[in-house]
């Protein structure tokens, strides 16, 4: 059975996380919906949030609200594949305002964007894990709002998060 709960590291403090449904990958093997999420040291681009849901986020890094023409593309083939996009949208995308709670604050994992190809994965988000702690489509869920606020308030676009495997 593929493990899909690891830890995220950043500034020496660690977070139990849940990561894809079919586990992890390195960066080189990732695909588009493969249900993975990729192992690394990555940067957090931007946060967005819920402002009809909950107060800002206390970050260094750049903060946005998310509104229901908020959504990110996740088809390979099209221009605006893994960057966020205003909706309507003629593309597949993922809506950002989410009817659960997950999205209510979720900050973009610099994976995959500079330069951006095609079918290596898109929409890798930082957000709250599912009540049950279930996988992921290939994000990292942290187990509660105050954790995600935690690792939100150490961050500046220096800042590098570790997504680490399942420990045996």
């Amino acid at each position: 059975m593929t493990a899909t709960t690891g830890t995220l590291e950043i500034d020496g403090k660690s977070f139990d996380c849940t990561l894809g449904r079919n586990g992890v990958a390195k960066t080189i093997d990732k695909k588009e919906g493969d249900g993975k999420t990729p192992l690394g040291d990555f940067s957090l681009r931007e946060v967005f949030y819920r402002a009809d849901r909950v107060s800002r986020p206390e970050t260094r890094l750049p903060v946005k609200i998310l509104t229901p023409e908020t959504g990110w593309c996740d088809d390979s083939k099209h221009p605006d594949y893994n960057k966020k996009i205003k909706l309507p949208h003629n593309a597949s995308h993922e809506v950002m305002t989410r009817e659960d709670n997950l999205y209510n604050i979720v900050a973009v994992i610099g994976y995959n964007y500079d330069p951006v190809i095609a079918g290596k994965g898109s929409a890798i988000f930082l957000h709250l894990a599912q009540p049950d702690f279930s996988p992921t489509a290939g994000c990292i869920g942290l187990r509660t709002e105050e954790d995600i606020r935690t690792v939100l308030k150490q961050c500046d676009n220096s800042s590098r998060i570790k997504i680490l495997p399942p420990q045996p």
